[in-house]
């Protein structure tokens, strides 16, 4: 979770929190020798009263990291919004059959950001994460995720299994991937409240955790490929949900 000074960059992403949330964002940085091919983020900064100052390049590489693409705008933007396990669930319509990916220790931001991506992308409902173990949502979350964690529920929970019970007694049926299971994720009736668990990028999803699921699930590959990373098998799990749907 962010604290102070938490900075996100690149034109779309800064471009979309402005657009989704303004209220987040609390002063954004500018690049002065290329300070042109900012019209969208200056209006949009403008009315919503939010300051904007025109700073050297080392300075904006300060404020995003040495190694990071900032495109020449950085933003110092809020705590994430963070819904309640209760709250989100009381939000839904069970009856539309709602979808969610809960992340079982994912740890590397990157795939964090992609997860969150194709979840807003194809319609899922939210996001659960864990407190422990798990990726916060940094700057390099929300410029993998392309904006997109600003569109999208994100609930912090605790305890993952107790999650997963609630989860259980609002309606979800909790499905987790695991590329021992005997079914393929084809398989799936997708035609009810789901839970998508993703687990880690070293052990997936934990053995404790594959025990409380209802179902568990394989994406079926060939030619010897055992596994995918794990925000590629969220992409096909949420497109595959959505061409369903339609």
């Amino acid at each position: 979770m962010p604290n102070e000074n938490t900075y996100i960059y690149g034109k779309h992403p800064v471009e979309e929190l402005l657009a989704a949330d303004p209220s987040r964002i609390q002063k954004i940085f500018i690049k002065k020798e290329s300070s042109k091919g900012f019209d969208l983020i200056n209006n949009l900064a403008s009315q919503n009263k939010i300051p904007v100052s025109f700073l050297p390049g080392p300075r904006i590489k300060e404020f995003a990291g040495e190694d990071a693409v900032s495109q020449g705008v950085v933003a110092l933007i809020g705590e994430v919004p963070f819904l309640d396990l209760e709250e989100f669930l009381a939000s839904l319509d069970l009856k539309a059959n709602p979808a969610v990916f809960l992340l079982d220790e994912i740890e590397d931001p990157q795939n964090v950001g992609a997860i969150i991506r194709s979840a807003a992308a194809f319609g899922f409902a939210g996001v659960v994460f864990g407190k422990h173990r798990q990726a916060p949502i940094t700057s390099v979350v929300f410029k993998v995720s392309a904006g997109a964690a600003a569109k999208i529920p994100l609930v912090r929970v605790v305890n993952l299994n107790n999650a997963l019970e609630k989860l259980k007694k609002a309606g979800f049926w909790t499905i987790a991937l695991d590329q021992n299971a005997k079914n393929n994720i084809w398989q799936v009736d997708f035609e009810m409240p789901l839970c998508f668990i993703l687990g880690g990028e070293a052990k997936g999803v934990r053995e404790k955790t594959l025990e409380k699921a209802d179902f568990t699930y394989r994406i079926p590959m060939e030619r010897g490929i055992e596994s995918l990373n794990v925000s590629a098998s969220a992409a096909i799990v949420a497109s595959e949900l959505a061409r369903r749907k339609k």
